[in-house]
């Protein structure tokens, strides 16, 4: 099968591993990538605690020693994330490193606001490809960024796990309205679980996917045993829901993810539900502490039953590709 999205990132099989924050390392994304899709590091890829201080140039460099980690692990292609926010100097730092290390593809979490042009003429300049996953797709977003030369546009549904669109918008509906809107190849992102949704997201005009819980409960992913259980033994009827910054997000119930949804029933604001989000996430992900954290998953979960290998789940969902 011909395939642009194979053919401009040089895999074998069009499936990306979103990078999942803590829930990434070398061994993990080099297994991804052994499969024949493309694994990504996120900022925080191998780190087992809080970045002190959270400074720039330690994460960028904490994010150097991993990819060359992934390098000895793999000869395919692998990407990082390049995150923004308010302190632009983690963007520039990461966007250094990647040039720096050769990382041959980059995945840029859209955010309002940002310098589009000055982020992507680097990369472009140095032959990296990029992949754009925007908070909250739309047709204008996908058109502009098309524009401005990325090569891959990730539309992302509100099934999705992690930072959930603002727009309650699902995948379903989200992927044929930017297919349609723009010439570059889509990815489809949030709910997909086994092969159906691959198919499904074909159907509706995606050119692969972007997935992110269905890896959790692999042998290769170093998120907690007892975390890998419980979303093998869960369905998406068990999944919570409360507002926080930027719009959503969902987690399996925990004693933080039942207090999060009762602050957010009493009024709290975005603000206060939000402070408890990165560490959050760490505690109850990789440390497989349910009091102090919370376990965020998408509405994809219902056909994982085993806890399986990288492999195995690569080749279970490109079925189609093997």
């Amino acid at each position: 099968m011909n395939n642009r999205i194979c053919e401009i990132l040089g895999i074998e099989k069009p499936i990306i591993q979103g990078p999942m924050s803590w829930l990434t390392n070398a061994e993990f994304v080099a297994a991804v990538s052994n499969a024949g899709g493309l694994g990504f590091l996120a900022a925080t890829a191998g780190q087992v605690d809080r970045t002190p201080n959270r400074s720039p140039e330690l994460t960028a460099e904490r994010l150097r020693t991993e990819i060359q980690k992934t390098k000895t692990l793999t000869e395919k292609p692998f990407g990082t994330v390049i995150i923004g926010g308010s302190d632009l100097n983690y963007m520039w730092r990461m966007i250094e490193t990647v040039i720096e290390e050769k990382v041959p593809v980059v995945l840029v979490n859209g955010l309002p606001g940002l310098p589009y042009e000055k982020i992507f003429k680097p990369l472009k300049d140095n032959n990296i490809k990029i992949v754009y996953r925007p908070l909250t797709p739309t047709i204008k977003d996908a058109k502009a960024a098309e524009a401005l030369g990325i090569d891959i546009y990730v539309a992302t549904g509100f099934d999705e796990g992690g930072t959930v669109p603002e727009r309650v918008i699902g995948t379903f509906s989200i992927v044929p309205m930017i297919a349609d809107a723009i010439n570059i190849p889509v990815m489809a992102a949030g709910g997909i679980g086994d092969v159906r949704g691959v198919r499904a997201a074909f159907a509706l005009g995606a050119e692969g996917v972007f997935a992110g819980s269905v890896f959790i409960p692999t042998k290769e992913n170093p998120a907690a045993e007892n975390v890998k259980q419980m979303i093998v033994d869960a369905t998406a009827e068990d999944l919570l829901m409360f507002r926080t910054l930027p719009a959503y997000y969902r987690s399996l119930p925990t004693k933080l993810a039942n207090k999060l949804v009762e602050m957010d029933n009493q009024g709290a604001s975005r603000e206060e539900t939000s402070k408890f989000l990165f560490d959050g996430m760490r505690i109850g992900m990789l440390e497989g502490n349910t009091d102090d954290g919370y376990i965020s998953v998408g509405t994809g979960i219902t056909p994982i039953k085993e806890i399986i290998t990288v492999k195995e789940v690569v080749d279970n969902l490109m079925q189609d590709f093997n």
